[in-house]
């Protein structure tokens, strides 16, 4: 952790009127505790999710993990600077006690966001306009500001030359065999996260440090067990698939990190929240994808393992157990990257240890999804949840169990380093 002084204010709208008398101002902690206040890291976390569904706002070769970390790491060590509650995940800024820790998470997450999507200043000018305009004027709001223009500076500038902005080379892919990875039907398009795997992590040592055992070999029973099962249950036109299996299929499918993050808003805002622990929450929460976004594409492009319709239209020589079906479809499109490990799994797994964690292992989740729309899922768990969403991809033709163990394995791990090295013990 670094410690760093106070600077400058720039550039913040802050009110019409000064706080001037004394009995006006409160301790940077009990803002931070209020009961709902986490109302603010939600407001925020929205805000870029919305950026992130905007057509052509999100840079297509920048993994969205990666903004939503560095956004929740500004605003949690805005706020951990202030209160002093918590070992802050980069640097602790200095800050008078009665500075305004709400300010500060608005003022840090306004400046990475518009140095992460310029062209959305207007949208983002005007967020910051609404939030703080529910903050009271004077000097302890000025001060968060000023804590918050340093929180985004120095989150921006340790993931500088991470190695995000690096052209993603093209794939050479080996000539068809049994388990090399080819582009799948029925579009191909060229993979994008080549090289996500090489990104600088945000809190593990290095991309493999929880790189999983290679898939088993494709001669034996747990390969053709795998491969069957989602020849059965993935098909456009499988019969053995539930009706409520189908609807599984198709609800998990929008971008993992999205749906979990607005499972986390939903229960931060049910539970009343308090913004110290709601930017603690995101911040766990939004870290540990990154990571487990980064350890993921570095394990898949590492083994650069065949697609389930891959194998299934071409069968696997030696192996008795499995049947070619060369004319065989997924329920839904196969994802332009190798299969091994799964990300549904590895992200879902990775919630579920961070929720489960920070929240507690039972919760009464109502979870909604944009496909199909007005469709809601019930769970009494994040654990819960999570497995049905790894299950998901295995309904939807996106991959075998082999890739759904490997995922739970590989989330759960970078989750609990993650939470070790924040310290999970003071949630």
């Amino acid at each position: 952790m670094i410690m760093l002084a106070g600077a400058a204010v720039a550039g913040a709208t802050l009110g019409s009127s000064p706080a001037s008398s004394a009995d006006t101002r409160k301790d940077g902690v009990t803002v931070a505790l209020a009961p709902s206040s986490g109302q603010t890291v939600v407001d925020w976390n929205q805000q870029l999710l919305a950026i992130q569904k905007t057509p052509g706002a999100q840079p297509a070769t920048r993994h969205p993990t990666r903004d939503l970390a560095m956004l929740h790491a500004a605003m949690y060590d805005a706020v951990a600077s202030i209160t002093h509650r918590d070992r802050p995940w980069l640097f602790e800024v200095a800050a008078s006690r009665t500075a305004r820790p709400d300010a500060a998470a608005d003022q840090a997450a306004h400046d990475l966001l518009l140095a992460l999507y310029p062209s959305m200043q207007p949208v983002i000018d005007q967020k910051l306009a609404d939030e703080l305009s529910a903050v009271p004027a004077g000097p302890d709001t000025v001060a968060g500001v000023q804590v918050g223009h340093l929180a985004a500076a120095f989150v921006l500038a340790a993931r500088a030359n991470d190695g995000s902005d690096t052209p993603p080379p093209a794939l050479t892919l080996p000539p068809p065999a049994p388990g090399s990875y080819q582009l799948t039907p029925p579009n191909q398009p060229a993979p994008v996260f080549t090289a996500w795997g090489s990104v600088t992590p945000f809190v593990l040592d290095r991309g493999d440090e929880f790189r999983p055992a290679p898939p088993p070999a494709l001669g034996g029973l747990t390969w053709a067990q795998a491969i069957g099962e989602v020849q059965r249950l993935g098909q456009d036109t499988s019969v053995a698939r539930t009706d409520e299996q189908t609807t599984i299929a198709k609800f998990w499918s929008p971008p993992i990190w999205t749906t979990w993050n607005e499972i986390a808003d939903a229960q931060i805002l049910s539970r009343h929240t308090s913004l110290e622990k709601a930017a603690k929450v995101f911040a766990s929460l939004n870290l540990t994808f990154a990571d487990t976004a980064i350890a993921m594409y570095d394990a898949k492009y590492h083994y650069l393992f065949w697609r389930p319709i891959t194998a299934i239209r071409a069968g696997t020589p030696g192996n008795p157990d499995v049947t070619a079906d060369p004319t065989w479809n997924a329920l839904a499109t196969t994802a332009p990257d190798p299969s091994y490990p799964g990300a549904h799994s590895s992200i879902s797994a990775a919630a579920a240890v961070v929720l489960s964690t920070s929240l507690g292992t039972r919760a009464d989740l109502t979870v909604s999804s944009d496909a199909p729309p007005g469709v809601t899922r019930h769970f009494t768990s994040f654990q819960d949840a999570a497995t049905e969403a790894g299950m998901s991809r295995i309904y939807a033709g996106q991959h075998t169990r082999l890739d759904h163990d490997a995922g739970v394995t590989l989330g759960s791990s970078v989750a609990h380093t993650v939470l070790d090295r924040m310290g999970a013990a003071r949630f």
